[in-house]
């Protein structure tokens, strides 16, 4: 059996609504919504990546929807005008490699327990998807 691919075991989950801004054509409807899916890397891997909650996240809001919404320009090349967070969708395996991660540097989070850091940057918008 191969290496866990965590990008396929988790993903933050946003609601975006962009428009198009197409000179010189007229677009109807202008705007649009759409929910875009970002893979969750490996726990605890090396260069950080995996505490994206940490960075964007707090009680299961964005900490910053403006600067925010650049970065999801970016990712979809269209004008943004409003995001939003839903939820971290994760598989059983990647939650308990994600509480392990969060376990073993409990202190950066100034927190008594992984609840707690979950609670605080997560919210209550975190669904685990039952076994295939």
């Amino acid at each position: 059996m191969g290496r866990t691919r965590w990008t396929d075991e988790a993903c933050y989950v946003f609601r975006v609504r962009f428009r198009l801004d197409a000179p010189g054509v007229e677009t109807e409807p202008e705007t649009f919504e759409t929910v875009v899916r970002y893979p969750a890397a490996e726990p605890g891997d090396d260069e950080g990546r995996w505490r994206f909650f940490e960075e964007w996240l707090w009680r299961g809001e964005l900490t910053d929807a403006a600067r925010f919404r650049e970065v999801m320009e970016t990712w979809l090349s269209v004008p943004v005008d409003r995001v939003s967070f839903s939820e971290l969708v994760v598989s059983e395996a990647y939650l308990e490699a994600w509480t392990d991660a969060v376990a073993a540097e409990l202190d950066r989070y100034n927190a008594d327990s992984v609840r707690e850091v979950r609670h605080n940057h997560l919210g209550s918008s975190i669904r685990v998807r039952g076994r295939d």
